[in-house]
C-alpha cells in the first residue's frame, strides 16, 4: 500500500486545507503573491462561471461573489465601497429587472 497523490494546482477556500487534514490526508499549499493570486482568482471566476451555466445553481452564483469578493479586497476597497459603485452603476444606467433585450437601433440620416 503506497502514498497516493491527486494534484489540482488551482485557488481553493480558505478551510479546505484544514477540511483535508482533518479527514487525515495531507495538503500541500503555497501561499499566494498579489500577482499570482490575481490570476488564480480571475481563473476562478470563470471556473466558477463555467459551472454556474452549467447547472444554474444559486449555490454557483454564491461562489462567484465569494471570487468577486475577493477581487475587491485584493484592489484595496471594501465591500460597502463596492457595492455603492454598484448602486451608483444601477441609478445612473439602470438594473435588469425589466428585463429588456435590445434588438436593434434605427439612425436616421439627416
Amino acid at each position: 500500500m503506497g502514498i497516493r497523490t491527486i494534484r489540482y494546482d488551482k485557488l481553493v477556500r480558505d478551510r479546505i486545507p484544514e477540511i483535508i487534514e482533518s479527514d487525515g490526508k495531507t495538503a500541500e499549499i503555497e501561499i499566494l503573491d498579489d500577482r499570482e493570486y490575481r490570476r488564480c482568482l480571475d481563473e476562478k471566476l470563470g471556473e466558477e462561471l463555467n459551472e454556474y451555466l452549467e447547472s444554474g445553481k444559486l449555490e454557483e452564483l454564491a461562489d462567484i461573489m465569494e471570487v468577486i469578493y475577493a477581487l475587491v479586497d485584493l484592489e484595496g476597497t471594501s465591500r460597502d465601497e463596492f457595492e455603492r459603485i454598484r448602486a451608483e452603476k444601477e441609478a445612473d444606467r439602470g438594473g435588469f429587472s425589466k428585463r429588456f433585450f435590445l434588438k436593434e437601433v434605427r439612425i436616421e440620416d439627416k
